[in-house]
């Protein structure tokens, strides 16, 4: 063996001492900035003779470093982002330290499985879902839509006569979404299934929702074809939600897979005041949950649940059937038979730390928090003759423009602040309008941010020459 690895075995202590100490000084550290500055790229050379961990951390420490952001701040607020409650570091490092493989849950493996069936019970409990459901942990919301869309593929198979899984792809499966996440699109794509082969539904005049008179009428177009609905439970720039209770009621009247897009939208299930949003998705087929977003877990960590009757559809999509070493797929549940993933890593146990540790009030209070500051912010916006909102404030995000400003103003502004580096924000679009989104998710997220964020907004904006939306 070579003498490197068991000089860092005999050393692990120290080692890891040092990379706490960075990664608590990392978590807070006031003036790191929020968005990136560096233009360029660090480039690595591989070594015949690896120098040890202590090498690697300093190489780290003077190449890496400097390319770091604040993103488990609350002064992230680009994309969906959240952070990493304490809990959900101490919970990801027992993860890579431990090193197990939750498989199988009954007679092989380990402790695992069973941790991320808990889990998953715990996140049906914050949720209110009925125990109905069957859930996984996967690596986001892309690969929870996949495994979803997946098994709602069988299904619709199923119901054209053929078993896909072994078949492969015979008929068009069709597809009805009013604003699908470009994830959902590209699963679609990934599945064979097609993501052009998608039908528009309309949406709500002002709205992202679907319009359920739409919707009824591409229906009836189907002429009784099983389909596939994705349901939005909270989109992107407006975190708006489709009527999942008229849609859950259309499944009682027509054949197809209900799924709901609820990968940070279903958070509002914690809070009493915005629970109505997410009525009728305990009828779903499928929801996507992605935990690096509200739940506040490292990345990367998204969880599907299927209604428990699909299970036999779910095995039949996912099954290891030509490994007898692995078990029969047709026997107990087991994970590896259940998902895209043979090998994984336990990163549902960041999950069960951050659950256990702080409980419904602990996610009812990041949950209102997160919509309180977003609140704040977007009545600041209102009030100041700069700005303007594309969207009302409905949950956490918070879509607005500049007031008669042209695109590249707009863009510019976004550069100009992200530049500044105290505050990260990200571009968006809507109804042809450029426009900028702020997402408020981190579980330290305060309204008293909202005037230190405003202030950053007008710095950056007498930094820029303003070209007016239509010149004269």
């Amino acid at each position: 063996m070579d003498n490197s690895f068991l000089r860092d075995e005999k050393d692990l202590r120290q080692l890891l001492d040092e990379v706490r100490d960075f990664a608590l000084t990392f978590r807070s550290d006031d003036q790191l900035p929020a968005g990136s500055t560096r233009r360029d790229t660090p480039k690595f050379h591989l070594s015949d003779q690896g120098a040890g961990t202590q090498d690697a951390i300093s190489v780290f420490k003077e190449q890496c470093a400097p390319y770091l952001v604040a993103s488990p701040s609350n002064r992230y607020l680009g994309f969906v982002t959240g952070g990493s409650t304490p809990a959900a570091l101490a919970g990801d490092w027992l993860a890579s330290a431990v090193d197990q493989n939750p498989q199988a849950v009954a007679g092989r493996g380990d402790v695992s499985a069973a941790i991320e069936l808990g889990a998953i019970d715990l996140l049906r409990q914050l949720f209110n879902l009925p125990e109905v459901f069957n859930g996984g942990f996967v690596t986001g919301a892309t690969m929870s839509a996949f495994t979803c869309l997946g098994v709602a593929r069988q299904w619709v198979a199923a119901q054209q006569g053929y078993d896909l899984a072994r078949a492969g792809l015979r008929k068009p499966i069709p597809v009805l979404a009013a604003t699908p996440h470009s994830s959902a699109v590209k699963c679609l794509a990934m599945l064979g299934i097609g993501s052009q082969n998608l039908i528009q539904v309309a949406t709500l005049p002002g709205r992202e929702a679907v319009d359920m008179d739409d919707l009824q009428a591409k229906i009836e177009v189907l002429n009784g074809q099983p389909f596939l609905f994705i349901a939005s439970g909270g989109t992107v720039n407006t975190v708006d939600f489709d009527d999942l209770a008229a849609i859950a009621r259309l499944k009682k009247k027509h054949n197809f897979w209900y799924h709901v897009d609820a990968a940070f939208g279903g958070f509002a299930a914690v809070s009493p005041e915005h629970a109505h949003l997410l009525t009728g998705w305990e009828s779903a087929d499928s929801i996507t949950i992605d935990n690096h977003k509200w739940l506040n877990v490292p990345y990367d960590s998204g969880c599907w649940f299927i209604r428990k009757e699909h299970l036999k559809l779910q095995v039949a999509t996912f099954q290891n059937s030509a490994a007898p070493y692995l078990g029969d797929p047709a026997g107990h549940f087991n994970y590896l038979n259940s998902g895209p993933e043979n090998s994984r890593r336990l990163r549902a146990l960041p999950a069960w730390f951050s659950l256990m540790a702080y409980g419904r009030q602990g996610y009812r209070d990041i949950v209102e928090r997160c919509i309180g500051t977003a609140r704040s912010f977007g009545k600041a916006l209102t009030e100041d003759k700069a700005f303007t909102l594309l969207a009302p404030v409905r949950l956490n995000v918070v879509a607005f423009t500049l007031y008669d400003a042209a695109a590249q103003t707009v863009d510019a502004l976004v550069q100009q602040l992200n530049d500044r580096g105290r505050y990260f924000m990200t571009p968006t679009t809507m109804n042809g309008t450029r426009g900028i989104r702020a997402a408020f998710v981190n579980w330290q997220n305060d309204p008293a941010q909202v005037s230190e964020i405003m202030s950053e907004l007008h710095l950056a904006l007498k930094e820029l020459p303003i070209v007016p939306a239509t010149p004269p």
